[in-house]
């Protein structure tokens, strides 16, 4: 029997799209595998003094440096001639969006050895939902009690302009999509970057029996892409099926309680625009 690579009975929520992310992540992976996470819902997974969930080397960083913690394992591992070992960030919006953004982009630009994996559950969930910059517009947080005002931050159409070596979007709702991701980002040496919409039974407010579906809903509507690029080649890897599907996703979760039709109506116009963007550069190879 091949060793557990993360324990059974962590104390994650039930319902987690992000302890199934990481279980997908290691197993795809495999032990050749290092993570590190900072202050997080994934510290769970990696516990504090000698206990951890992992059954891999992992870290905890501090909230804003991981890009320079796996900038620094990566150079370790070149130098003492272990290149074939996977160097993996995996941290929420909060450490990747916010205060991890400048360490990650620094990484990105010197060009390092790793993958950076954002779960995105579209707010500092782990101090008690807050709003981060990837909350999106109309949502219901702790210190967005009327919704938020703002667009959330496009970090993935932020990072098409840096050299990245391989970027993908993925989701929970489509496991075989995520799998066969990990699995190529594994295959590609250089800076990777995968970003998981990650729902959250406790923050978005639905069933824990219904994590899968709210992510394929996201998936339907558009609301949520999955594409992913290699160099200057971007392709789209699923057509939403009907964007008015939009309202039924939003209705599914009470964080979206009071968003109004004109707010729906402006995600509508949010998502199209993101999918012809996407499609644009699909045709042309504009980067």
């Amino acid at each position: 029997m091949s060793r557990q690579l993360l324990s059974k009975g962590v104390t994650t929520c039930t319902g987690c799209a992000m302890e199934l992310i990481a279980r997908t992540m290691v197993e795809v992976l495999g032990e050749k595998t290092v993570v590190t996470t900072p202050p997080s819902c994934s510290a769970i997974l990696t516990g504090f003094e000698k206990t951890t969930g992992w059954g891999i080397p992992a870290q905890q960083t501090v909230l804003m440096s991981i890009g320079a913690y796996i900038s620094g394992i990566s150079e370790a591992m070149k130098i003492n001639g272990h290149e074939d070992v996977n160097v993996v960030g995996f941290a929420g919006d909060g450490g990747t969006f916010d205060i991890g953004l400048q360490a990650i982009s620094g990484a990105i630009e010197r060009g390092h050895n790793f993958l950076m994996v954002c779960y995105n559950n579209e707010a500092y969930m782990n101090t008690g939902n807050q709003r981060s910059s990837a909350t999106t517009l109309g949502a219901w947080t702790k210190t967005t009690p009327t919704g938020k005002k703002e667009n959330s931050k496009n970090i993935d159409f932020m990072f098409m302009h840096q050299n990245l070596a391989y970027q993908a979007t993925a989701s929970v709702g489509d496991i075989k999509d995520l799998k066969r991701k990990f699995k190529r980002a594994s295959e590609i040496k250089g800076p990777k970057f995968i970003h998981i919409q990650t729902p959250c039974t406790a923050g978005w407010k639905f069933p824990p029996n219904q994590t899968i579906n709210i992510a394929r809903k996201a998936i339907d509507s558009g609301m949520w892409l999955l594409w992913e690029r290699e160099g200057s080649k971007v392709k789209l890897n699923k057509e939403p099926k009907d964007y008015a599907l939009i309202s039924e996703y939003l209705g599914a979760q009470k964080r979206f309680a009071n968003v109004t039709p004109e707010i729906c109506d402006e995600l509508k116009q949010i998502a199209q625009k993101n999918c012809q963007f996407i499609k644009l550069m699909e045709e042309n190879e504009l980067l």
